[in-house]
């Protein structure tokens, strides 16, 4: 049977980059396209990063009980969604994946799938750190958003407390202040 690695952290953790560089290096591992009912964001494409959707799919997604888990956000730019659909994507018969999202999908995805089936990698970054590395990539949008990046950053606060971490079964945590130190340690984790 096969493995979900599970990639999650805070904002601006680079979470992005370690998924994207795993899946790069290990092209052998499916990866899992999530859902949003949020606007693309500058250098984004649909299918990519996200399956960009509005409401209404959202809602027939639902319906049909594709739906493993959702999140709103009420964001200083509307109220925006994310879920994970059962849309095929997955067959753990036949196949590794690499997912990558937040500590409360992890754990729908957890229940859903089974604990035997997934393995979390929880991506930390110093707070000072990550908070710079949030400006430089918001200062890069075509209309930067400052307020819902401050929002995005708080709320991980509480979204990624040491008791939500320890509810979630987190105990294993890569520390991404050398890109290529963490993802080797990242590799060795997984076995590759």
């Amino acid at each position: 049977m096969g493995k979900i690695y599970y990639v999650m952290g805070k904002s601006s953790s680079g979470k992005d980059t370690v998924y994207r560089l795993l899946s790069e290096r290990h092209p052998e591992l499916r990866t899992v396209v999530p859902y949003t009912t949020r606007p693309v964001r500058e250098g984004e494409k649909d299918g990519r990063e996200y399956f960009f959707v509005d409401r209404a799919r959202l809602k027939e997604m639902e319906d049909a009980g594709m739906v493993i888990e959702a999140r709103s956000y009420d964001t200083k730019c509307g109220v925006w969604t994310y879920f994970t659909a059962d849309d095929g994507q997955i067959d753990l018969r036949r196949h590794d994946y690499l997912v990558i999202g937040t500590l409360v999908s992890y754990r729908a995805l957890k229940e859903y799938f089974g604990a035997e089936h997934i393995s979390p990698i929880y991506i930390e970054v110093e707070d000072g750190l990550r908070l710079e590395r949030a400006l430089k990539r918001e200062q890069q949008q075509k209309e930067p958003q400052y307020a819902e990046m401050c929002r995005r950053f708080l709320a991980d606060t509480e979204d990624f407390s040491e008791e939500h971490l320890e509810k979630a079964g987190i105990d294993v945590r890569f520390q991404n202040t050398d890109l290529e130190t963490c993802l080797n340690e990242i590799e060795r984790y997984m076995g590759l």
